[in-house]
């Protein structure tokens, strides 16, 4: 399998990813709050690209509605019912309910996959299952290449989303013939880099903290730690801690938990 990394979606070639699985990355946050709000029980989420596209979206459903969710400048939308923190999907808040969601980088880098023959999201907290189905799907779909999509911040590259995409690259190396993928030279110098920060900073302790204190000198965390939400960057580092897979239903545009994730 040969496995190409973009380091960030608006660099992309145009058509790059047509025929490959997409696995797009906005660590912190929209593809860490995204399989968190579907692991506790949202049956489906709407990314969309504008404000008033989101209020519309909610305004437009029988009541009572989907939940309103996302950021601008790494803040709550005013009138929205929910931000962008991971912290602030619990099952008590998003159980049983859709949400439209939209975010600075995130969202617009999901748009920008449109070619791919699939689209999946990919995080910390669920990448060795997204290495897996990224996998079985082009597998199953006759896919040569599987894309990691990163977001970034505002225009530029991000440590933090890098760092995701070697973490789902060291899973996929764990999955069987995994050793005899192909990497493109920036899957392999986030690869590496992955391996760095967990040699570097985990000195024999647990990986989501060697992964938490990489976020907190990176870009998106610098940004979050001035914003007072510091205990995102650790919800965002539990490594492996919900194994689902979005995956985006082209018919209808949400975003859903993959059925055969964790098959």
């Amino acid at each position: 399998m040969h496995w190409i990394c973009h380091p960030i979606f608006n660099r992309m070639q145009p058509g790059a990813t047509a025929g490959g699985i997409a696995v797009v990355i906005d660590v912190l946050r929209a593809s860490t709050t995204i399989v968190t709000a579907l692991a506790h029980g949202s049956p489906r989420m709407r990314p969309v690209l504008e404000v008033a596209e989101a209020r519309a979206c909610a305004a437009a459903a029988p009541p009572p509605g989907p939940l309103l969710g996302g950021e601008r400048g790494g803040l709550r939308i005013d009138g929205f019912d929910l931000g962008n923190s991971p912290l602030e999907y619990t099952r008590v808040r998003v159980a049983g309910r859709p949400i439209v969601i939209t975010t600075t980088n995130g969202t617009a880098a999901l748009a920008a996959c449109g070619p791919a023959s699939a689209v999946l999201i990919g995080a910390v907290v669920n990448r060795s299952a997204v290495a897996a189905r990224a996998r079985q799907l082009a597998d199953q779909l006759g896919a040569d290449c599987i894309h990691l999509v990163c977001a970034g911040t505002d225009g530029e590259i991000t440590e933090e989303d890098l760092l995701t995409a070697g973490a789902i690259l060291d899973a996929a190396a764990l999955l069987p013939d995994g050793s005899s993928d192909d990497l493109d030279p920036a899957a392999h110098d986030a690869l590496d880099g992955f391996r760095a920060v967990r040699a570097v900073f985990g000195g024999g302790g647990p990986p989501a903290a060697a992964i938490a204190a990489a976020f907190t000198s990176s870009r998106g965390g610098r940004n979050l730690v001035a914003l007072g939400m510091q205990p995102d960057l650790a919800a965002a580092a539990a490594i492996d801690s919900l194994p689902l897979v979005p995956r985006l239903d082209r018919s209808s545009g949400w975003l859903v938990a993959d059925a055969a994730a964790g098959d």
